[in-house]
């Protein structure tokens, strides 16, 4: 009797130290699920907080571009009026430069094509 008493004790010890390592199993399976959910919405957030801070900077952009459209298009005109005025200072300008050294080029060239024929030109044989 004494030893199915203490068999019984022993069985007893084993069942409950079963029963508390189940218990810590179940303790740390759920603190890897509680875990795991956090982290779930933490990502999630996250993934919102991204995709609506593109949105954001997207329709920032096309509302800066639609606000500096007027602005470049202002710029261009007067862009287009100072070169147009440039054109008309410079232009009388390089034709009184052209006029000046015409004569020049001209005098050069002439002399250019006189050497060219004298180098062209058979050269007379040498009389001894």
């Amino acid at each position: 009797m004494k030893f199915s008493l203490i068999a019984a004790v022993v069985l007893l010890a084993l069942a409950q130290g079963s029963f508390a390592q189940d218990t810590a199993d179940l303790e740390k399976l759920g603190q890897y699920l509680e875990d795991m959910k956090n982290k779930m919405v933490l990502d999630l957030t996250e993934i919102i907080r991204t995709h609506d801070l593109a949105n954001q900077a997207t329709s920032f952009v096309n509302e800066k571009k639609t606000q500096l459209e007027p602005l470049v298009a202002h710029i261009q005109e007067q862009l287009q009026t100072v070169a147009s005025n440039a054109e008309a200072q410079i232009k009388p300008l390089a034709a009184n430069v052209q006029a000046q050294f015409q004569p020049q080029i001209d005098s050069f060239q002439q002399q250019m094509e006189a050497i060219f024929q004298q180098l062209t030109k058979p050269a007379a044989p040498i009389e001894n």
